[in-house]
């Protein structure tokens, strides 16, 4: 009897373990020791030509998110120390990278700037993180991402791709220009015909003077 009763309050405890280790309690523990979440990644974007800011968060604009912050999350810890001249940096944009509803990080981007977009990392940033102010290159499509994202720009349809700036497009003006290659092959042609033909009265003037003077010799 005494052993039953000893295998009954063995079992009783080992339900108990498991209504303990998988019951409500011990979720609800699970779920306050666990790590909390990330907070959404978000962009505001102000600038020339946007009468209020643009605010891109990743659950109404997730790939124009991700585009504005990969413009700058490659930088180095340090950039150049001088930018380009004030009159060739063109339209100004401010982004704001945001965790939540929290700002981190800001920075100043020129996409239309001369010789390439540039971008400039201020040394105050709004998480009061350590770093130094720099310029840097900007990507060369930096111009239709901040146009995808809302920015009032002209389309750049040269500049699709990717890739660090430094130079001004990434197709020669000229081969958007059908019309203008067959007006200056049909020109070529015809410098090509009149040399062709001066080069034939030459000869042929040449060949008549030699014949006459043969002529003259033989009287």
């Amino acid at each position: 009897m005494v052993e039953r009763v000893r295998r009954l309050l063995g079992v009783a405890a080992l339900v108990a373990a498991v209504v303990l280790t998988t019951g409500p309690a011990a979720q609800a523990a699970g779920a306050h020791r666990a790590a909390p979440k990330t907070p959404p990644a978000g962009v505001d974007i102000t600038g020339d030509g946007l009468t209020e800011p643009l605010r891109l968060r990743t659950n109404t604009a997730p790939t124009q998110v991700v585009a504005v912050i990969d413009q700058v999350s490659w930088f180095g810890r340090t950039g150049e120390a001088k930018g380009p001249k004030p009159a060739d940096l063109g339209p100004k944009y401010t982004i704001v990278v945001l965790a939540g509803d929290v700002p981190k990080q800001t920075y100043d981007l020129y996409p239309l700037a001369k010789g390439g977009p540039r971008a400039y990392r201020p040394a105050k940033q709004p998480d009061q993180r350590k770093t130094a102010a720099g310029w840097f290159l900007g990507r060369l499509n930096m111009s239709e991402t901040l146009r995808a994202a809302g920015v009032p720009l002209e389309r750049r349809i040269d500049t699709v791709t990717g890739g660090v700036g430094g130079g001004e497009r990434v197709l020669p003006e000229d081969a958007l220009n059908p019309g203008r290659d067959i007006d200056d092959a049909i020109a070529e042609l015809q410098r090509l015909l009149l040399l062709n033909v001066g080069v034939m009265l030459v000869i042929t003037v040449g060949l008549a003077g030699i014949a006459l003077l043969v002529r003259r010799r033989t009287r």
